[in-house]
């Protein structure tokens, strides 16, 4: 209905700050599904959930067992509840109408991410990104864990032992922080390693079924998928963005997978895997700023996917970059000068909502002109004031003109 009314020429991507949101110090946002409500978890250990249409608090869930700074937050599919990582070891998971908590558990490591298992209304499997630990699937029910494999030569019992790990004092291998996500249902669990490598994981079994090694095999520190499932995001260490498009069927990838690896049994367990992770993933499109070679921060998808958004990592710097799906940067949104530390972009809407290192959130939308002449086409507009001179007889009941008619 008011398609003709936007211009075809400007893209449908945030511009300005329009507002901000203070509440303690924030350190972590998501939005729900719908982009209705954002909560944001806080240095205190509370979570706060805004309601996004009139910008108040909407509930504070806080719980007295957890008073550490809150490292992630993650909605359920339906919104009814909140998965909340914390720097005390903890997950805790709300159920944010009551304002309850339902369960926690305390793991071995700092989860510095937890995500809930997206084909669920009420999930009871999550996937946390432990600091110096592979990635685990934790059952939210009995608080039981299953490490997932995070490298190529573990598949083979026989085979070498990375390099990279060093024994810790208690014994527990340490590893550096790998980034992991689940598929649009929830089949497939992608992990991005520190050989630069993207791993297929069938998380049922805990066997890896794809690899697919990414250009230059840097540390890989954020992977995400687009909300429709259709593309795969990585952030590495060597400063590039790269977007990877799913060649999978999105309800059947399992199948598909164990067809594809029943097609290749004449070749070794590595070849095998590369084989079938070029047909699971294709490199789509790079993004990086080949002049200031900057570290990316929170890197994401708009809520359909068309724009792709980074911020820089740079200290002092609030600086978010947007670019379309073909590669072109289209606009570089500059914010005060504080650090970013968190980014996300409205389900729906052209917003992003950043966070910065004060804790503060910065509501970024786009800036709209008013055009009244689109609504009444006799009306003038003026480019700057003009002083008006009116005729003698303009204010008179019975104008001049109609007397001597």
């Amino acid at each position: 209905m008011n398609a003709p009314i936007i211009d075809p020429l400007q893209g449908d991507f945030p511009e300005v700050i329009e507002e901000y949101l203070e509440h303690g110090c924030m350190k972590c946002i998501a939005f729900n599904r719908r982009g209705t409500l954002l909560a944001a978890g806080c240095n205190n250990g509370s979570c706060v959930i805004w309601d996004f249409e009139t910008r108040g608090i909407a509930k504070e869930l806080r719980d007295n067992e957890c008073s550490s700074p809150i490292t992630s937050v993650c909605w359920s599919k339906c919104g009814h509840r909140i998965l909340v990582s914390a720097a005390d070891k903890s997950l805790l998971l709300w159920d944010v109408m009551s304002g309850k908590r339902i369960t926690r558990i305390v793991l071995q490591q700092t989860p510095l991410q937890a995500r809930l298992h997206p084909g669920s209304s009420k999930p009871s499997l999550c996937l946390a990104c432990p600091l110096s630990c592979p990635p685990m699937i934790v059952d939210l029910n009995t608080g039981n864990t299953t490490s997932l494999k995070v490298s190529i030569l573990e598949i083979s019992n026989n085979g070498p032992t990375p390099t990279s790990r060093n024994k810790c004092a208690d014994g527990i291998t340490s590893f550096s922080p790998t980034a992991a996500c689940f598929s649009k249902y929830g089949n497939l669990v992608y992990v991005g390693n520190s050989k630069g490598e993207i791993l297929v994981i069938n998380y049922v079994d805990g066997e890896v079924r794809a690899m697919v090694p990414i250009p230059g095999g840097s540390v890989v520190k954020n992977i995400v998928f687009s909300r429709n499932g259709q593309y795969l995001l990585t952030n590495s260490n060597d400063r590039i963005i790269r977007i990877y498009e799913n060649l999978l069927p999105l309800k059947e990838e399992v199948r598909t997978l164990d067809e594809l690896n029943g097609n290749l049994n004449d070749l070794n367990d590595v070849e095998k895997l590369k084989a079938v992770g070029s047909k699971c993933l294709t490199l789509f499109r790079e993004f990086q700023d080949s002049i200031t070679k900057v570290h990316w921060k929170a890197p994401c998808f708009s809520g359909d996917g068309e724009w792709v958004v980074g911020g820089s990592a740079n200290k002092g710097e609030h600086k978010i970059y947007v670019w379309d799906r073909v590669g072109h940067l289209v606009k570089i949104l500059e914010g005060p000068k504080e650090a970013l530390i968190d980014l996300a972009w409205h389900p729906v809407r052209p917003i992003v909502v950043s966070v910065s290192l004060n804790g503060i959130v910065y509501i970024w939308a786009k800036d709209y002109t008013e055009n009244w002449s689109a609504f009444a086409p006799d009306f003038k507009e003026l480019e700057e004031n003009e002083e008006y001179v009116e005729r003698e007889d303009e204010f008179d009941l019975i104008p001049e003109t109609e007397k001597v008619r």
